[in-house]
């Protein structure tokens, strides 16, 4: 009778094991919820930075431009000549290189630069600054191992000085026409300003060209109209995208009809513009626009209506 004893023991004490590891092993799940960890955060001191880190974006012509840049400050120091040596290349900035990004190529003082990102370097001097962009922009301050072939654009401009005192390193995009912008560099009593142009009529007329080519609506041929005109293009062409655009309108508003007013005058068919001046003219009323009922009165007046 021992034997049989032994092995009940024996099967009891496996299976209390076995038991004791499944619970050890098992987690409890609530119905309707999954077992899931709670993720771990890693907490860090976080300070204001001396140099803040600054962004421009801004849009000229059709092309998109964006300066990534630290700002660093006066902070009673001499800038110029001073804390930045003449004549020696500077990041333009502080901590990691200041960063320029075009959208389409550009042209700066007659050098195109393709599309893409560049680093801004520049030498200070008193009445000149040498701006160079360089192709690589991932730099953190002026390269240890500059190359010069890696310049890709490289433009001398003129220092204006200024009567007051700019606390906070400052760059802009000022001037801006459909055509061109100016980068302009501010910080102590100091101003430089970089011209750049950009390739707007190439983009716009590849885009009136492919738009037109496949299956324009009203406001594509009325838009082609007033740009062809604007810019002193085919305004024969201008006259008949306009006719074209007007005609697929249910009801041309009084500003619609001004524009086509304008570009069959400018195509010299001065009957045309003056019946359609007046339509304008006559929906300018019943919108009770005081603007284009002065504008419309003074081109029939110009006109000889």
């Amino acid at each position: 009778m021992k034997k049989p004893i032994v092995k009940l023991a024996s099967i009891t004490a496996f299976a209390l094991l076995l038991s004791l590891t499944s619970c050890k092993e098992s987690t409890t799940v609530v119905e309707g919820t999954e077992n899931t960890k709670e993720p771990v955060v890693q907490l860090r001191v976080t300070t204001p930075q001396p140099s803040p880190l600054g962004k421009v974006e801004q849009k000229v012509g059709m092309t998109d431009v964006t300066i990534e840049y630290s700002r660093p400050g006066v902070k009673g120091r001499k800038i110029f000549g001073g804390l930045e040596k003449y004549g020696k290349i500077w990041r333009t900035g502080a901590n990691a290189n200041t960063k320029i990004t075009f959208s389409s190529d550009v042209v700066v003082d007659g050098q195109t630069l393709k599309a893409g990102s560049y680093g801004i370097y520049s030498i200070p001097n008193k009445d000149k600054w040498e701006v160079m962009f360089y192709s690589e922009s991932d730099k953190r301050g002026v390269p240890s191992d500059w190359d010069d072939s890696k310049v890709a654009a490289r433009t001398t401009v003129e220092v204006y000085p200024m009567s007051m005192n700019i606390e906070t390193f400052t760059i802009t995009l000022d001037d801006l026409t459909n055509n061109s912008a100016v980068i302009g560099l501010l910080w102590e009593k100091t101003y430089i300003g970089i011209k750049f142009e950009v390739p707007t009529d190439a983009i716009v007329l590849a885009n009136i060209d492919a738009t037109l080519a496949a299956t324009p609506k009203a406001t594509d041929y009325y838009n082609a109209a007033i740009y062809y005109s604007k810019q002193g293009k085919d305004i024969k062409k201008a006259s008949e995208w306009m006719e074209k655009g007007i005609s697929m309108m249910e009801k041309p508003r009084f500003f619609q009809l001004r524009e086509q007013s304008l570009i069959y005058a400018k195509a010299g068919d001065k009957e045309k513009a003056i019946a359609t001046a007046k339509k304008s003219l006559e929906l300018s009323k019943e919108a009770k626009n005081d603007a284009y009922i002065k504008m419309n009165t003074e081109s029939l007046k110009e006109w000889g209506a």
